[in-house]
Parts: structure tokens; sequence; C-alpha cells
């Protein structure tokens, strides 16, 4: 799916100001230091946050029109969020923690879709395991099967190796470039390491707030 971005938004001491798309199944990050602004178009992509001003639109839906006064509620978005701390229920298993996104589907479509991204991002067998009975690596590829488990049309990740070492975040970009082929889902990936960017087929650069530079990889 197709995503275009044309927003501006002021806060104290801060103006964002970024016009970029990320096209049809097409892993896109954007690379900048930290309070560079982000996180916070993340933020208004996914409805958390209001722009000022512009335009998102979401293969062909508008989901925030500032002329039109249009500002879809995040759950009618149909967008995946990957926080950067997992955002796991620590009182729910993994199991839960997955199917909890999928609301009154009936109990055994729920158990089919839970099962198959179980089984895509290797789970299986830690089903019945809490989020502190696991390890970090863990717990983002549970975070990632949740983000997904309604068929978003795209996934924005918020610095998913963030909290990782190497080998783990050798393994989260692994799902999440596996997730690309095999649901051929469209990212939209925030980081500030340039090593995590350039596995991306496009790098949009952010600097205080604007785009430095767009550049195709692939």
């Amino acid at each position: 799916m197709a995503l275009t971005v044309q927003i501006k938004k002021r806060l104290e001491g801060f103006r964002l100001e970024v016009d970029f798309t990320a096209r049809d199944g097409e892993p896109l990050a954007l690379l900048g230091a930290s309070g560079c602004g982000k996180s916070m178009t993340l933020q208004c992509v996914a409805g958390i946050r209001r722009p000022d001003w512009g335009r998102i639109e979401l293969d062909g839906e508008v989901l925030f029109d500032s002329g039109r006064h249009i500002d879809l509620p995040p759950q009618r978005r149909r967008v995946g969020y990957l926080f950067q701390q997992y955002a796991l229920f620590p009182n729910m298993t993994v199991e839960q923690n997955i199917a909890a996104a999928l609301g009154r589907l009936p109990k055994e479509a729920r158990r089919r879709r839970t099962a198959e991204l179980t089984a895509l991002f290797r789970l299986e067998g830690l089903e019945r395991r809490y989020p502190r009975q696991l390890s970090g690596g863990q717990q983002q590829r549970a975070a990632i099967a949740r983000s997904l488990i309604y068929r978003p049309a795209i996934l924005l990740a918020d610095e998913p190796t963030g909290n990782l070492d190497q080998k783990n975040s050798r393994e989260i970009i692994d799902m999440l470039k596996l997730s690309n082929r095999s649901l051929k889902q469209t990212i939209l990936l925030i980081t500030h390491d340039e090593k995590i960017a350039l596995e991306a087929d496009r790098i949009v650069t952010i600097e205080d707030g604007r785009i430095l530079a767009d550049e195709k990889r692939r």
C-alpha cells in the first residue's frame, strides 16, 4: 500500500515539515538523530498526534487532510505500530498478546490467524510464556506478530532494534524483511542507525524537522 505524507507541525522550539511517499510494498527508512522529528512523523501517520497542516493518504484513502477537516482515529487507519519498548501486556501470554487486537473475531478464526503468525515469526513453543519470560528478541518478534495480526495496510516500526544487541538486531531486521516479502507489507521504519537504514529500499534523511535527502537504493 502506498503512503503519502505531506505535513507540518509546530511545537515550542521545533517545527516539523516533511513530504515523502512510501511506495506499495516498499521498506522505507526515516533516518536521523534523536529529536529530529522521526517519531513525531510516525505518530502523525498513526493518528496519535495531529499535524497542524497537511495531508496523509494511504492507498487512496485520506487519513488526514487539514483543508477538508479529515482526521481518522487510529483504529480506522489500518496501520500496524511497532513500539520501541515492545508494549506487550505483561499479564498476557505471547498467544494472548498476539490475538489481543482481533476483537470479536470468531474463536476458530482467531486461533488460525494467531497460529499463522506464531509460526511465521518463530514463536512456537513460547505461546504460553509471559513477556517477562522472553528475551528481548523474542519480545520484539511477538510485538511484530501482534502489530500484523489484523493485516494492516502498512507497518510503522519505531526504532525496532533500539534496545537489542547486534545478534538480536539482525534477527529482527530479518523478521521485518520476511514480513515485507511474505505479506507484501509496506514498512515505514525509523532509526538513528545508518546500518539499519541501509537495509531498506529507500532512505529519507531528516534533520531538525526537514528532509535533507531522499535516496532510492533498490
